[in-house]
Protein backbone atom coordinates (compact mmCIF):
# COMPACT_ATOMS: atom_id res chain seq x y z
CA UNK A 1 0.00 0.00 0.00
CA UNK A 2 2.98 2.44 1.03
CA UNK A 3 4.83 1.53 -2.37
CA UNK A 4 1.21 2.34 -4.22
CA UNK A 5 0.97 5.57 -2.45
CA UNK A 6 4.56 6.70 -3.40
CA UNK A 7 4.57 5.45 -6.82
CA UNK A 8 1.17 7.76 -7.71
CA UNK A 9 2.62 10.73 -6.26
CA UNK A 10 6.05 10.44 -8.35
CA UNK A 11 3.58 10.00 -11.43
CA UNK A 12 1.30 12.77 -10.45
CA UNK A 13 4.76 14.72 -9.79
CA UNK A 14 5.66 13.80 -13.90
CA UNK A 15 2.52 14.91 -15.04
CA UNK A 16 2.65 18.37 -13.09
CA UNK A 17 6.12 18.92 -14.15
CA UNK A 18 5.54 18.10 -18.01
CA UNK A 19 2.17 19.79 -18.62
CA UNK A 20 2.34 23.49 -20.31
CA UNK A 21 2.25 26.24 -18.36
CA UNK A 22 -0.38 28.91 -19.08
CA UNK A 23 -0.66 32.31 -18.29
CA UNK A 24 -3.94 34.10 -17.28
CA UNK A 25 -4.55 34.86 -21.13
CA UNK A 26 -4.74 31.16 -22.07
CA UNK A 27 -1.23 31.32 -23.79
CA UNK A 28 1.65 28.67 -23.35
CA UNK A 29 4.75 30.29 -21.83
CA UNK A 30 6.83 27.95 -23.38
CA UNK A 31 4.93 29.40 -26.84
CA UNK A 32 5.22 33.01 -25.98
CA UNK A 33 8.91 32.40 -25.31
CA UNK A 34 9.22 31.10 -29.23
CA UNK A 35 7.03 33.62 -30.70
CA UNK A 36 8.73 36.22 -28.68
CA UNK A 37 12.05 34.72 -29.91
CA UNK A 38 11.33 34.73 -33.33
CA UNK A 39 9.20 38.32 -33.31
CA UNK A 40 11.04 40.26 -30.31
CA UNK A 41 9.67 43.52 -31.74
CA UNK A 42 6.58 42.34 -30.17
CA UNK A 43 5.70 43.17 -26.07
CA UNK A 44 4.56 39.59 -23.99
CA UNK A 45 0.93 41.14 -23.72
CA UNK A 46 0.06 41.73 -27.77
CA UNK A 47 0.29 37.73 -27.82
CA UNK A 48 -3.57 36.30 -27.15
CA UNK A 49 -5.40 33.26 -28.18
CA UNK A 50 -7.72 33.16 -31.41
CA UNK A 51 -11.01 31.15 -32.18
CA UNK A 52 -8.56 28.80 -33.52
CA UNK A 53 -6.92 26.36 -31.84
CA UNK A 54 -3.26 25.90 -32.64
CA UNK A 55 -3.29 29.81 -33.81
CA UNK A 56 -2.55 32.73 -31.32
CA UNK A 57 -3.83 36.71 -32.18
CA UNK A 58 -0.97 39.00 -32.30
CA UNK A 59 -0.91 42.66 -32.47
CA UNK A 60 2.20 43.91 -35.10
CA UNK A 61 2.53 47.13 -35.85
CA UNK A 62 -1.09 48.21 -35.11
CA UNK A 63 -2.25 45.13 -37.09
CA UNK A 64 -3.85 41.71 -36.14
CA UNK A 65 -2.21 38.91 -37.39
CA UNK A 66 -2.06 35.23 -36.47
CA UNK A 67 1.00 32.76 -35.41
CA UNK A 68 1.09 29.45 -35.34
CA UNK A 69 1.98 28.05 -31.80
CA UNK A 70 6.05 27.47 -33.11
CA UNK A 71 6.01 30.98 -34.24
CA UNK A 72 7.13 29.62 -38.22
CA UNK A 73 3.66 30.36 -39.97
CA UNK A 74 2.01 34.01 -40.01
CA UNK A 75 -0.87 34.63 -41.28
CA UNK A 76 -2.26 37.98 -42.25
CA UNK A 77 -6.01 38.33 -43.02
CA UNK A 78 -9.64 38.51 -41.23
CA UNK A 79 -11.10 35.50 -39.37
CA UNK A 80 -15.07 35.42 -39.86
CA UNK A 81 -17.37 33.55 -37.89
CA UNK A 82 -19.90 31.98 -40.31
CA UNK A 83 -22.30 31.00 -37.95
CA UNK A 84 -22.82 34.62 -36.03
CA UNK A 85 -21.95 36.17 -39.31
CA UNK A 86 -19.27 38.18 -37.82
CA UNK A 87 -15.64 39.55 -38.53
CA UNK A 88 -14.31 38.48 -35.45
CA UNK A 89 -10.49 40.19 -36.47
CA UNK A 90 -12.58 43.46 -36.98
CA UNK A 91 -14.22 43.23 -34.02
CA UNK A 92 -10.52 43.63 -31.74
CA UNK A 93 -9.62 45.66 -34.24
CA UNK A 94 -12.08 48.48 -33.03
CA UNK A 95 -11.17 48.17 -29.69
CA UNK A 96 -7.03 48.29 -30.70
CA UNK A 97 -8.21 51.19 -32.67
CA UNK A 98 -10.05 53.04 -29.84
CA UNK A 99 -7.79 52.59 -27.40
CA UNK A 100 -5.10 53.96 -29.34
CA UNK A 101 -7.51 57.36 -29.98
CA UNK A 102 -8.02 57.77 -26.14
CA UNK A 103 -4.39 57.23 -25.37
CA UNK A 104 -3.75 60.62 -27.37
CA UNK A 105 -7.17 61.84 -25.53
CA UNK A 106 -8.63 65.03 -26.32
CA UNK A 107 -6.41 67.87 -25.80
CA UNK A 108 -4.80 67.05 -28.82
CA UNK A 109 -7.36 67.44 -31.13
CA UNK A 110 -9.93 70.04 -32.31
CA UNK A 111 -13.42 69.51 -30.59
CA UNK A 112 -16.61 71.28 -32.20
CA UNK A 113 -19.18 69.80 -29.35
CA UNK A 114 -22.67 70.69 -28.91
CA UNK A 115 -24.64 71.68 -26.33
CA UNK A 116 -25.93 67.94 -25.77
CA UNK A 117 -23.41 65.52 -26.98
CA UNK A 118 -25.31 61.93 -27.85
CA UNK A 119 -22.52 60.64 -30.07
CA UNK A 120 -18.97 61.16 -30.53
CA UNK A 121 -16.85 60.70 -33.56
CA UNK A 122 -13.22 61.12 -34.22
CA UNK A 123 -12.84 62.68 -37.75
CA UNK A 124 -9.23 62.01 -39.46
CA UNK A 125 -9.16 65.09 -41.62
CA UNK A 126 -7.04 66.88 -44.55
CA UNK A 127 -7.86 70.18 -44.72
CA UNK A 128 -7.05 70.49 -48.91
CA UNK A 129 -9.72 67.11 -48.97
CA UNK A 130 -13.27 68.10 -50.82
CA UNK A 131 -15.20 65.91 -49.05
CA UNK A 132 -13.62 66.85 -45.52
CA UNK A 133 -14.54 70.61 -46.43
CA UNK A 134 -18.17 69.09 -47.38
CA UNK A 135 -18.05 67.52 -44.06
CA UNK A 136 -16.87 70.44 -41.99
CA UNK A 137 -19.53 72.93 -43.97
CA UNK A 138 -22.09 70.97 -42.69
CA UNK A 139 -21.01 70.79 -38.66
CA UNK A 140 -23.90 72.84 -37.30
CA UNK A 141 -26.27 70.04 -38.86
CA UNK A 142 -23.86 67.57 -37.10
CA UNK A 143 -23.66 69.30 -33.82
CA UNK A 144 -27.55 69.93 -33.87
CA UNK A 145 -27.83 66.04 -34.30
CA UNK A 146 -26.06 65.94 -31.03
CA UNK A 147 -22.71 64.66 -32.77
CA UNK A 148 -19.87 65.86 -31.50
CA UNK A 149 -16.98 66.26 -33.81
CA UNK A 150 -13.02 65.46 -32.66
CA UNK A 151 -10.92 66.55 -35.53
CA UNK A 152 -7.21 64.68 -35.69
CA UNK A 153 -5.06 65.49 -38.84
CA UNK A 154 -4.32 63.42 -41.74
CA UNK A 155 -2.78 65.15 -44.25
CA UNK A 156 -2.47 62.41 -46.66
CA UNK A 157 0.14 64.24 -49.07
CA UNK A 158 2.54 63.03 -45.81
CA UNK A 159 5.17 65.16 -44.30
CA UNK A 160 6.62 68.95 -45.30
CA UNK A 161 4.18 69.18 -47.84
CA UNK A 162 1.22 72.42 -48.22
CA UNK A 163 -1.20 70.20 -46.35
CA UNK A 164 1.07 69.17 -43.55
CA UNK A 165 1.90 72.97 -43.10
CA UNK A 166 -1.54 74.13 -42.73
CA UNK A 167 -2.42 71.75 -40.30
CA UNK A 168 0.31 72.74 -38.16
CA UNK A 169 -0.69 76.93 -38.76
CA UNK A 170 -4.19 75.29 -37.20
CA UNK A 171 -3.18 74.05 -34.67
CA UNK A 172 -0.76 77.14 -33.49
CA UNK A 173 -3.65 79.39 -34.20
CA UNK A 174 -4.83 81.21 -30.82
CA UNK A 175 -8.77 80.02 -31.82
CA UNK A 176 -8.08 76.76 -33.22
CA UNK A 177 -11.92 76.24 -34.40
CA UNK A 178 -11.92 79.12 -36.14
CA UNK A 179 -8.74 78.57 -37.80
CA UNK A 180 -9.52 75.19 -39.35
CA UNK A 181 -13.24 76.58 -40.04
CA UNK A 182 -11.31 78.92 -42.15
CA UNK A 183 -8.26 77.05 -43.86
CA UNK A 184 -11.20 74.84 -45.09
CA UNK A 185 -12.79 77.68 -46.47
CA UNK A 186 -9.60 78.58 -48.89
CA UNK A 187 -7.86 81.34 -46.64
CA UNK A 188 -4.11 81.27 -44.90
CA UNK A 189 -3.62 80.95 -41.92
CA UNK A 190 -0.38 82.61 -40.60
CA UNK A 191 0.08 81.65 -36.65
CA UNK A 192 3.41 82.22 -34.96
CA UNK A 193 5.39 78.82 -34.50
CA UNK A 194 3.71 77.26 -31.35
CA UNK A 195 6.79 74.67 -30.97
CA UNK A 196 5.92 70.69 -31.54
CA UNK A 197 2.33 70.10 -32.84
CA UNK A 198 0.47 67.00 -32.56
CA UNK A 199 -0.08 66.76 -36.48
CA UNK A 200 3.07 64.05 -36.84
CA UNK A 201 1.64 61.63 -34.03
CA UNK A 202 -1.85 62.16 -35.51
CA UNK A 203 -0.77 60.71 -39.02
CA UNK A 204 1.49 58.26 -37.65
CA UNK A 205 -1.89 57.00 -35.68
CA UNK A 206 -4.25 57.23 -38.60
CA UNK A 207 -1.40 54.83 -40.48
CA UNK A 208 -1.14 52.50 -38.12
CA UNK A 209 -4.80 52.15 -37.36
CA UNK A 210 -5.52 51.68 -41.27
CA UNK A 211 -6.44 55.11 -42.13
CA UNK A 212 -6.36 55.32 -46.31
CA UNK A 213 -8.03 58.47 -47.21
CA UNK A 214 -10.27 60.98 -45.73
CA UNK A 215 -12.23 62.38 -44.01
CA UNK A 216 -12.06 59.02 -42.01
CA UNK A 217 -14.83 58.73 -39.26
CA UNK A 218 -14.10 56.49 -35.92
CA UNK A 219 -17.10 55.78 -33.90
CA UNK A 220 -17.12 55.71 -30.10
CA UNK A 221 -16.49 51.86 -30.04
CA UNK A 222 -13.75 51.75 -32.71
CA UNK A 223 -15.38 50.81 -35.76
CA UNK A 224 -13.70 53.20 -39.08
CA UNK A 225 -16.80 54.58 -41.28
CA UNK A 226 -14.47 55.70 -44.85
CA UNK A 227 -15.72 58.73 -46.30
CA UNK A 228 -17.89 61.36 -45.82
CA UNK A 229 -21.27 60.46 -44.47
CA UNK A 230 -24.15 63.22 -44.17
CA UNK A 231 -25.14 63.64 -40.96
CA UNK A 232 -28.87 62.37 -40.77
CA UNK A 233 -27.42 58.80 -42.34
CA UNK A 234 -24.41 59.04 -39.92
CA UNK A 235 -26.50 59.40 -36.86
CA UNK A 236 -28.65 56.41 -38.33
CA UNK A 237 -25.75 54.53 -38.58
CA UNK A 238 -24.25 55.30 -34.77
CA UNK A 239 -27.99 54.85 -33.25
CA UNK A 240 -28.22 51.43 -34.46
Amino acid sequence: MKLTRTLCVLVAAVVLCSAPVFGADGVSAADRSKILEILPELSAGSITTSPIPGLYQIMLGGQISYISADGRYLIQGDIYDTVDERNLTESHREVARQASIDQIGESSMIVFRPEEVKHSITVFTDIDCGYCRKLHREMSAYNDLGIEVRYMFFPRSGPDTSSWFKAEEVWCADDQNAALTKAKGGVNINSEDCGPTPVAQHYELGRTIGIRGTPAIVAQNGELIPGYVPPNELLEHLEK
